[in-house]
């Protein structure tokens, strides 16, 4: 009995003595496991950025979930955001219930005050110098507003405040960053650039035409899947499909948009 008692207590003994043995182990690790759990997430760089927009509304002016995602990406890479808009008269203003052209006039830059909650500057007062990079989001006043590529196609113009505000950041070498249709302004202002607007063709690419168009331009359309971004390192251009994807859904654009957005506030 003694001696299976005995046993019994080397046993109890030998548990007895890890414990101090693990207690021994954890207090010299734990400075560095504590340490190691406690620090920061690796912050993006900070930047300053210009956020271009053309009115609000899909048809007619910036397509708006993409405008949002911009922002929220931008705010969680902690940006210092500037919106502006061309104090100009939209081409036209269109019904989104029914696609009708309606018999009135608006103005892109009081239309965007829409989206940017009354804090929308002029485009002409725009300085490059204050800003570490400039976005545009898409929607059909990208394509009407900002150009005239919804009429006139490969031989479209820029509008001459857009033209003069992403010549100076690509002057500059500071990054840019365009989605969905505004690519094209991107095509027309930098020859040679390579710029994605998604899929040329497939059953949810029905504006796949519009990669046709950035080639004629003489830049270089670039096939991209609905989730993924090209990146010009060249020219310093972030480019993402966004809503050129018929199927894309307003969570699919908003991931799309914060890898450009990453991308961009990453770039040096």
């Amino acid at each position: 009995m003694l001696r299976r008692g005995a046993a019994l207590g080397g046993l109890v003994l030998v548990g007895f003595a890890a414990v101090p043995l693990v207690k021994h182990a954890m207090t010299r690790f734990q400075p560095a496991l504590t340490n190691a759990l406690s620090a920061p997430k690796q912050e993006l760089p900070s930047k300053r950025v210009a956020l271009i927009l053309s009115g609000a509304g899909v048809y007619d002016g910036t397509e708006i979930t993409e405008a949002v995602s911009c922002l929220i990406h931008l705010s969680k890479a902690n940006a210092n955001v500037t919106m502006f808009a061309p104090n100009i008269a939209q081409h036209h203003v269109i019904n989104h219930l029914t696609g009708d052209v309606l018999p009135e006039s608006r103005n892109v830059l009081v239309e965007s005050a829409r989206i940017g909650r009354g804090k929308v500057e002029a485009l002409d007062v725009l300085d490059v110098a204050d800003f570490d990079a400039v976005v545009v989001p898409g929607g059909f006043g990208a394509a009407k507003n900002l150009s005239s590529f919804a009429f006139d196609g490969a031989n479209m113009t820029v509008q001459p405040q857009v033209a003069s505000a992403l010549s100076s950041f690509h002057a500059a070498k500071k990054p840019i960053g365009l989605m969905c249709i505004a690519p094209v302004l991107g095509a027309k202002l930098f020859p040679g650039a390579e710029l994605t607007m998604g899929k040329r063709s497939g059953a949810t690419w029905s504006n796949g035409g519009a990669s046709d168009a950035v080639d004629a331009l003489g830049a270089v359309a670039i096939e991209k899947a609905s989730d993924e971004i090209h990146i010009d390192a060249t020219n310093k251009i972030v480019s993402a499909p966004a809503y050129m994807h018929d199927a894309g859904t307003p969570a699919s654009v908003h991931d799309n948009i914060g890898k450009l957005v990453e991308a961009v506030v990453r770039m040096d």
